[in-house]
């Protein structure tokens, strides 16, 4: 039995608009942040959701509360949801990251696959657990539209491998980007990606970054 998952990335944090590396700091959500949850929730307010699932870190829960003003629903927390652990590059510039660092960074921005993080996360592990998590929550609600809030690294990893494609050809998504994922049987079938129609150029770190490393750090991270 299909089900059918929105997978929503949180809306901008402070982290974003700092330039610093997130994972799991729990920063608070921005001022552009807050407007970009007012669209997210108008975007999804007629969806047909059963249940709605978040990552605990602040940016995504309340990015799933204001997709849940419309739909009355019992958030449920789910560990597995959250980005993944930088380890000592937690609230690091992405300048400084660079520069100490340039290696790494490197492997991050181009073959992010062999990626782990000092002291922190493997990119494979947080591909192993988002694709748990994601089939865990289908077969719970098989037949049921869900959506679920989590974060740029976590999705693009999930992305990758429902698509069977290298991580980088899966575009980073914008902040409230949603794309929308059947599962049945253990098998993804990826209707849409990175769906940020709804947020004006304005309101977009995404789209007001250049290509950079460092930037793309900005952008992309988490």
């Amino acid at each position: 039995m299909k089900t059918t998952m929105f997978l929503v990335r949180h809306c901008e944090a402070k982290g974003n608009t700092l330039g610093v590396l997130q994972g799991r700091t729990d920063c608070d959500v921005s001022g552009n942040g807050q407007k970009q949850l007012d669209l997210v929730g108008l975007r999804l307010r007629n969806e047909p959701f059963s249940a709605i699932y978040s990552s605990p870190l602040k940016r995504a829960y309340k990015t799933a509360q204001a997709i849940n003003q419309y739909h009355h629903l019992e958030i449920i927390k789910d560990e597995r949801l959250v980005e993944i652990d930088m380890g000592k590059w937690e609230g690091l510039p992405w300048a400084t990251i660079e520069k100490e660092a340039p290696e790494q960074l490197r492997i991050w921005n181009e073959d992010p696959w062999k990626f782990e993080a000092p002291g922190g996360e493997s990119i494979v592990h947080v591909s192993e657990r988002m694709w748990e998590a994601v089939n865990d929550i289908a077969s719970h609600n098989g037949g049921n539209t869900v959506c679920i809030v989590s974060h740029g690294c976590a999705i693009r990893s999930f992305l990758s491998r429902a698509l069977e494609r290298p991580m980088n050809d899966i575009p980073w998504s914008d902040n409230t980007a949603v794309s929308v994922v059947e599962m049945e049987n253990g098998k993804a079938n990826v209707l849409s990606m990175n769906d940020a129609s709804h947020i004006p150029p304005e309101l977009s770190v995404y789209r007001s970054s250049s290509s950079s490393s460092v930037n793309m750090g900005k952008k992309e991270e988490q």
